[in-house]
């Protein structure tokens, strides 16, 4: 059963509000698409993920994802299942944030990279082996792995 949920739009989010945001492991033969967001981390780094975004209101998970990936690799891509979800803390403006992000694996149908949106400043494919080494977050490079358990031909 699919779960509407409205992603948190408050700039001030009460204790123990929780941040919804959707996103996928999108596949192609042992390839999964990898982006660098424009915005850098808290430390102002580069940062290479998965692409992801928060909730609009009345949205699904599973649209979110779908939208989000469509808007931040250019790319259509089939939703096969759901992977997991990640759940983390961050801080911003001194205040603590908890965030959750639902992770779904697709499947690569067209389109090209070059066609992200303005929020991107790179998407690129790369090996499922290879992202699950250099992903900047580890919850997303478990995602990875599960992809990479599910596309494995003994399972």
């Amino acid at each position: 059963m699919t779960q509407k949920r409205s992603g948190v739009t408050s700039t001030d989010p009460g204790e123990g509000t929780i941040e919804l945001s959707a996103g996928g492991a999108v596949v192609h033969n042992r390839d999964v698409i990898v982006i660098v967001p424009v915005k850098r981390d808290a430390q102002r780094r580069r940062v290479l993920a998965l692409p992801k975004g928060h909730l609009d209101k009345g949205e699904t998970d599973e649209a979110a994802a779908s939208r989000e990936v469509a808007e931040e690799t250019g790319v259509v891509a089939e939703l096969i299942d759901k992977l997991g979800d990640v759940e983390y803390t961050y801080e911003r403006r001194g205040r603590r944030r908890n965030k959750r992000v639902a992770f779904y694996l697709f499947e690569y149908r067209s389109g090209s990279l070059e066609d992200h949106d303005h929020e991107i400043e790179d998407a690129r494919w790369m090996p499922l082996e290879k992202a699950v080494l250099e992903l900047t977050y580890a919850g997303e490079r478990e995602i990875v792995r599960r992809a990479l358990s599910r596309l494995s031909p003994d399972r």
